[in-house]
């Protein structure tokens, strides 16, 4: 009876352990099984590839959300920052400026913005809830202040590549996602840096009694946020060949969600970006099969609420057993 007793708790453990570790990958695998029944269309190489593509605007700035909930932070302003870099680097590749000098000035526009925000968090002590809500409403209308509301078209097939062309069978976006995510990862858990913004997230008190400089480090989690939102809003203006200054509402939500369904915890230092790929794909698939299955877009939008609502109870509950 006692070998019974230990061998079943063993067992329980056990798949408390697999779950917590996998469960993402199960729901996602069971999500495409689901969707590969429901439509014939799902499993096509060139949906698959759709799938991808349109991932990777939300992928790019997961990576920055994923940096900054490790701190135990929030950015709530990416998508306007998104949008304030897209109409400004449109504009300027109007004006036949070099497309690298305008993407340079693009991508520190959005490094700009978001040392700004570090700085008020850390030197000002706003938190950065209130931080980023401010800095979204700022940058969103300095976005249609700069464009007077109207579209800016016309843009270089020199730039529009990095949207719409392709390197050998692989989409440029697609290839962008993956080489932002590699590097991503490699700072993260192959780095000093990687392992300062843990410890941040972990225990911030310990952390500075360590010396680490809290102050730096979460002012660099900021950055890399605003520059990866305006590297994202490069690759969606290239996509759509025009620059909205309403581009990038709720992409916030987008990325968040990501990075939350992927595991990272918004008390900070729990998490990392194989879970946070795993939670853009998941959506990603979630809305593509939604479009196959040819739900009403009214309807869209709360059915991935719903399922990634039951995402995270999953995992809470999972998490709350194994503690």
């Amino acid at each position: 009876m006692q070998k019974t007793t230990t061998f079943n708790l063993k067992l329980s453990l056990d798949l408390r352990e697999l779950s917590q570790r996998y469960g993402l990958v199960f729901s996602f695998l069971l999500l495409c099984a689901v969707l590969s029944l429901l439509s014939d269309r799902f499993l096509t190489v060139s949906n698959l590839v759709n799938v991808l593509r349109q991932s990777s605007i939300n992928g790019i700035i997961a990576v920055g959300m994923t940096y900054v909930i490790l701190t135990a932070g929030i950015d709530l302003s990416v998508g306007a920052v998104l949008a304030l870099s897209a109409v400004v680097t449109a504009d300027l590749l109007q004006r036949e400026l070099p497309v690298l000098l305008v993407v340079a000035i693009g991508l520190g526009l959005g490094s700009l913005l978001g040392l700004i925000n570090g700085l008020f968090i850390t030197k000002a002590r706003v938190p950065p809830f209130v931080t980023t809500l401010g800095m979204m409403t700022i940058a969103r209308g300095l976005a249609l202040t700069y464009t007077q509301g109207r579209p800016i078209t016309g843009l270089p097939e020199s730039f529009r590549f990095i949207g719409t062309g392709s390197l050998g069978p692989v989409p440029m976006p697609i290839l962008i996602l993956a080489l932002t995510f590699i590097l991503g990862y490699i700072l993260l858990m192959q780095t000093r840096v990687g392992l300062y913004i843990f410890a941040i997230g972990n225990n911030p008190v310990a952390a500075r009694y360590a010396g680490i400089p809290l102050d730096r480090y979460i002012t660099f989690v900021y950055i890399v946020a605003g520059l990866l939102s305006s590297l994202a809003g490069m690759i969606l203006i290239a996509r759509l060949g025009s620059a909205q200054p309403t581009a990038g509402i709720a992409y916030e939500f987008d990325a968040i969600a990501a990075v939350v369904v992927g595991g990272t915890s918004f008390a900070g230092g729990e998490g990392g970006l194989g879970g946070t790929l795993l939670g853009v794909l998941f959506i990603a698939v979630l809305n593509n099969g939604l479009n196959l299955l040819n739900v009403s877009s009214f309807y869209q939008p709360v059915v991935t609420g719903v399922v990634i609502a039951l995402a995270l109870l999953l995992y809470r509950l999972i998490r709350g057993e194994a503690g």
